[in-house]
């Protein structure tokens, strides 16, 4: 299956790596070209034990692409991603990358996909950028909310054993598609809307 990933963060590179080295074909979306450059040759910007080694050995088996472009990415991935970083400012988390970053999905998307939350966002606002992203496309496509629980110098366990995977869903089918995805990755399933499990 394609997938892609927008955001070379921690949470992006993660999830993109363990997706890759379960079978999928993952796509990084980046707009840093150095970044970029550095992590197609193995070079992560964090210290994460056997994530380079991972990341490494999926480019070779061609799992694996970092791009800047979303109309590379976008067109015929099934699930995209959206781990894009959320600064808090003054208490208050900014949203502005989510916004532009979901933007960029929506005019890119030439087949309907799902589109799986990760970054940290309040309760709600999952609809708001439904509205937002039907501005930008015809295209049908359904939003759900998958947060990540890693913890530093252990993402790549936390990743494939997680002790729960929570999936934030409006349909049940769209709750199929991510537990299918999900299904070589161990814990509990915890299926829910999309603000109870942001």
């Amino acid at each position: 299956m394609k997938l892609a990933f927008i955001g070379a963060g921690y949470v992006g590179l993660v999830t993109a790596a363990v997706f890759a080295k379960l079978g999928n074909e993952a796509w990084v979306v980046e707009i840093d070209d150095d970044k970029i450059r550095k992590l197609s040759s193995g070079e992560i910007p964090f210290y994460e034990p056997g994530l380079g080694e991972l990341i490494a050995k999926n480019i070779a088996a061609g799992k694996l692409r970092f791009t800047k472009s979303y109309k590379e990415a976008i067109p015929g991935s099934e699930i995209i991603f959206v781990c894009v970083g959320t600064p808090s400012k003054n208490g208050k988390v900014d949203l502005s990358y989510v916004y532009s970053a979901t933007k960029s999905v929506a005019e890119n998307l030439k087949n309907p996909a799902t589109i799986v939350i990760k970054s940290t966002i309040p309760p709600g606002v999952n609809s708001r950028l439904e509205k937002w992203m039907k501005k930008f496309t015809k295209v049908n496509f359904d939003l759900a909310s998958v947060p990540e629980f890693l913890r530093e110098g252990k993402a790549l366990e936390d990743s494939l054993h997680p002790y729960r995977v929570v999936i934030g869903v409006e349909k049940k089918s769209v709750a199929k598609k991510l537990l299918t995805l999900h299904k070589k990755i161990s814990g509990r399933r915890l299926i829910c809307d999309p603000a109870s499990a942001q």
